[in-house]
């Protein structure tokens, strides 16, 4: 067995085990070692961010509805195509709707606590299931490979010694918790993984919890003795947890009412464990279903596997959040969607979609100062063209890399150094802004060019704006903006007798 994947089985594993026909027995939750280990202090106010993955690939056009373009829309889709009539409309955003399941979302999206965050994508994308998720979860260019995960790689280099002298005073709980059996890369460290696997709370406790102790002598020698020195490493850890995830449910309460979906219910542990008082940094939750290659839809486009997906993540976010708010701990709370890839923005014969390039993906939290990153789709001069002239598939290509919104959560949210986060993702992403309500240019061009400000769309009445240090902006039109600074060595230029207001 390859030690990553023994590593990644033995970080959630349900005990006793065998290693090379050696039996083991977990620690008791009363033993001195166990105890010793248990820590005393908590950080009240930490964030926390809520990852949610959407296996599959989710269809973004009928989920984030461009309705600027709505003609070409129903043109590439007319099978599923979702009526302009019954779209979600956005409060102050015209252009943009929303799937009509979508009620929650959009209500979170209308009280500022939910950013779209359009085209999500990266440089030459893996169409296949295991590969383009691992990107995604790893954080590489397509063209490499990691053995880590993004937010793994994180938490490493945050509690640098872990798993050696964990839990203690100034970290006792999992650094993060995934709901669910079989570990995800996201959370894998260099060597081990970062996070407990649990189903619930009382379940997880009860498994580990009554059970005795081993031997910590007689080790055998060589690949074996470390494995098994490593799986008692690891019972310990889970054991002490165990205990304090226990606590904190017992600690926690629920205030306000979930859905029965399963990721309803998923995001109703993390909720309850949070009021609870457990620091743990990261969750993760996923639900699936959304590979919709066929019956997409059913007997009408309002209906249909997609439109229940979408409701079932909907409902589940809206109830997390208001759960938050009745605990008074949504200003510590962000959460953050994920899907391997998007789907095309041709519908097929099935009344499904196949795999695609870009979607969108959904940050929420009222903690996030921007709704709106990227544009809208053109689903003329946005689409890839095709590889050989036949080919009549049509993708939605990227505006905005994966790795800038996890960029933002590490420097913006989480307080994350610049060099560290560099060192996370391999390299530099420029900011989306997602956190800030300054919009920088991040190349030189003209002012309606996309492409050069952070947010992936031209600056508006209530963003400031700063021009960094080597960039030249060229402005042909009158602007209304907060503010705007523009930086030593930088450029504004005006093409003509155009004026810029300011509000702030």
């Amino acid at each position: 067995m390859k030690r990553r994947d023994f590593l990644a089985a033995a970080s959630s594993m349900v005990l006793p085990l065998t290693v090379n026909g050696l039996g083991l027995k977990a620690y008791n939750e009363n033993s001195k070692l166990v105890q010793s280990a248990l820590a005393t202090n908590s950080l009240e106010q930490d964030k926390i961010l809520v990852i949610i993955y959407l296996n599959g690939g989710n269809d973004g056009l009928n989920t984030v509805i461009p309705i600027e373009y709505y003609s070409e829309y129903f043109n590439l889709r007319s099978n599923i195509a979702i009526p302009e009539n019954r779209v979600l409309p956005l409060e102050g955003n015209l252009e943009t709707g929303l799937h009509p399941s979508m009620d929650g979302m959009r209500n979170l999206y209308n009280d500022g606590k939910l950013a779209i965050v359009h085209s999500v994508s990266y440089p030459n994308p893996d169409l296949s299931h295991p590969r383009s998720t691992e990107i995604l979860m790893t954080g590489v260019d397509s063209n490499q490979y990691s053995r880590s995960g993004w937010a793994g790689r994180y938490l490493q280099d945050r509690f640098k010694t872990y798993p050696d002298g964990y839990p203690n005073d100034q970290m006792r709980d999992p650094l993060a918790i995934q709901i669910g059996y079989i570990d995800t890369p996201t959370l894998f460290g260099n060597d081990q993984p970062m996070n407990v696997a649990i189903q619930d709370p009382q379940r997880f406790y009860s498994l580990l919890g009554n059970i005795g102790e081993v031997s910590e002598t007689n080790l055998p020698c060589c690949d074996a003795g470390d494995m098994i020195s490593f799986i008692r490493q690891q019972q310990v850890l889970s054991v002490g947890y165990s205990n304090e995830i226990k606590s904190a449910a017992d600690k926690g309460t629920n205030l306000g009412a979930y859905p029965a979906a399963s990721l309803a219910q998923q995001l109703k542990i993390v909720a309850r464990l949070i009021h609870g008082g457990l620091q743990t940094k990261i969750y993760y939750v996923e639900m699936g279903g959304f590979d919709t290659h066929a019956t997409q839809v059913g007997t009408t486009s309002l209906e249909g596997v997609h439109a229940t997906l979408l409701k079932n993540l909907s409902d589940s976010i809206a109830a997390f959040q208001n759960d938050l708010i009745l605990q008074g701990n949504e200003n510590k709370v962000i959460g953050m969607t994920f899907s391997e890839f998007g789907r095309r923005a041709n519908s097929n014969a099935s009344k499904g979609t196949d795999h695609g390039v870009a979607a969108p993906m959904f940050v929420f939290g009222s903690g996030v100062k921007r709704q709106v990153v990227g544009t809208n789709p053109n689903l003329v001069s946005d689409l890839l063209p095709p590889i050989v002239p036949w080919d009549k598939n049509q993708n939605v290509k990227m505006q905005i890399d994966f790795r800038r919104v996890y960029g933002d959560i590490l420097n913006d949210w989480f307080g994350n150094s610049q060099s560290s986060t560099n060192s996370i993702l391999f390299k530099e992403f420029d900011t989306i802004s997602l956190f800030s309500e300054t919009v920088e240019s991040v190349s030189s061009g003209f002012w309606p060019d996309r492409n050069i400000w952070s947010t992936g769309r031209p600056p508006g009445v209530n963003d400031y704006v700063k021009i960094n240090n080597g960039h030249q902006i060229n402005l042909g039109q009158n602007v209304t903006v907060k503010n705007i600074y523009v930086g030593s060595g930088a450029e504004l230029s005006l093409m003509g007798n155009y004026k810029i207001s300011t509000t702030g």
